[in-house]
């Protein structure tokens, strides 16, 4: 058997960068995609029968926390790369708020030759705008594209200073990069740990409105306008952005936004059990900002889908809900979450669902990702749209537990993952450890 040769048979290739949808057999030759075709020949290859099953592009998951350098108790490179391939993910972006946070050419080249030693998902960095992430100073941007950075994000803070933010913009336009904005008022949101609501009032929990995000948003959307920059929105939450981004694509600003798959399938409701793996930022809105961000989510307002995995420490989270920090891990369940939310509840056809995190965040990004073209890199993802499993402890690959879909029982489920043609998940398992 010729090792370097994999043949996928008899599965519906869903490759939305080319409007493909059909049943094809896919040839992977020395780490690239050789032949896609019909019958194609197996001799002394090895064969995934893929009956039944979805083959997509490897996914895509810009918005990811692997905590190295600085938290690796935490997450690490390697275990989150593992945790990606297990989610499907072939290529994750990681954010810049690390210690010290990604804003040189060192931390970045750390970064890229850690991930290329482990060899699981591709990890691209996301430099920070401003040094140390602290708002008041632009990060080196030419220094951090020339090092591999593909965004520039002080995630977890916004960029309050408005000229600051408008030179960022202007900067990184000259870069061709995008700025990944974090919206948050702090002023508003400081100290809050939940949605302002009916909820938060039971509870008597300190809150965070809706305007927090949406005042930002509506700010930044305005600034890229008078920069003719590009902004992509990260982790919107609320009905009001929403329509924020969505004014503002119909007037021709270059927008791009990102949902979550927790804010799809989690209500402020769920703060009810006290479970601190339900907090994180932006808090979980209410029924009518879920509706609303599918709403988006269908008409292409948002057309990307990303986990915002945040992993922490079981006794960081083992404390009274307003002590804890914000974040739960999402990539081995972020595919089945959104399957259960959009495909399920008949939100998004497949190939909608797809694009969102395939070929729309490659472009978003400038990837050299997403599809299944002939010639390019093997990174492949096969589901089984059928398949019933239990998300337990025991079977998490990350670092951190952090997760308020333990115990929960999905159909749909990533069975195998190629990654420059080199197989990492089969049979739903890992094949590298």
């Amino acid at each position: 058997m010729t090792e370097n040769k994999i043949v996928i048979k008899n599965g519906r290739v869903i490759d939305p960068a080319n409007k493909r949808d059909g049943i094809f057999d896919i040839l992977v030759d020395n780490g690239l995609i050789a032949k896609i075709g019909h019958g194609l020949k197996t001799n002394g290859v090895k064969i995934i029968d893929a009956k039944d099953k979805i083959v997509t592009p490897g996914l895509i998951d810009i918005h990811v926390h692997l905590r190295e350098p600085g938290r690796e108790d935490e997450e690490t490179i390697l275990t989150g790369g593992r945790a990606a391939v297990k989610g499907g993910f072939t290529a994750i972006c990681c954010m810049p708020n690390t210690t010290p946070s990604c804003d040189d050419q060192a931390t970045v080249k750390f970064i890229i030759d850690t991930a290329k030693k482990h060899h699981y998902a591709k990890v691209y960095p996301i430099g920070a705008i401003t040094k140390k992430r602290e708002g008041k100073e632009l990060s080196e941007i030419a220094e951090l594209k020339a090092s591999g950075c593909v965004g520039l994000s002080d995630d977890g803070d916004s960029v309050l200073d408005a000229a600051l933010m408008r030179r960022a913009l202007e900067y990184a336009s000259s870069f061709d990069l995008p700025i990944l904005a974090h919206c948050e008022d702090k002023a508003l949101s400081e100290g809050g740990s939940i949605n302002e609501g009916f909820v938060s009032t039971v509870l008597g929990l300190k809150a965070i409105p809706n305007k927090a995000e949406s005042i930002i948003i509506e700010r930044d959307l305005a600034l890229a306008a008078l920069a003719g920059a590009h902004i992509h929105i990260a982790h919107v939450s609320t009905r009001e952005g929403v329509w924020a981004i969505r004014q503002a694509r119909q007037k021709g600003v270059r927008v791009s936004a990102e949902a979550t798959p927790h804010h799809l399938a989690l209500t402020d409701a769920c703060a009810r059990t006290f479970d601190t793996n339900t907090k994180v930022n932006p808090p979980l809105r209410t029924e009518d900002d879920v509706a609303a961000l599918k709403a988006g989510l269908k008409d292409g307002t948002i057309d990307i889908i990303a986990s915002d995995h945040a992993p922490h420490l079981e006794s960081e989270k083992d404390v009274e809900y307003d002590q804890a920090p914000f974040g739960m891990i999402g990539l081995e369940t972020s595919f089945a979450v959104v399957k259960a939310e959009l495909i399920d509840k008949k939100i998004l056809s497949w190939p909608e669902l797809i694009a969102k995190m395939t070929v729309n965040p490659a472009r978003m990004l400038g990837l050299p990702l997403g599809t299944l073209s002939e010639t390019m890199p093997a990174d492949i993802t096969v589901i089984d749209p059928d398949e019933e499993w239990i998300y337990t402890r025991d079977s998490i690959v990350s670092k951190s537990r952090n997760s308020p879909f333990l115990n929960r029982h999905f159909k749909g489920r990533v069975t195998g993952v190629i990654v420059d043609g080199r197989i990492v998940v089969e049979h739903a398992a890992m094949v590298r450890l």
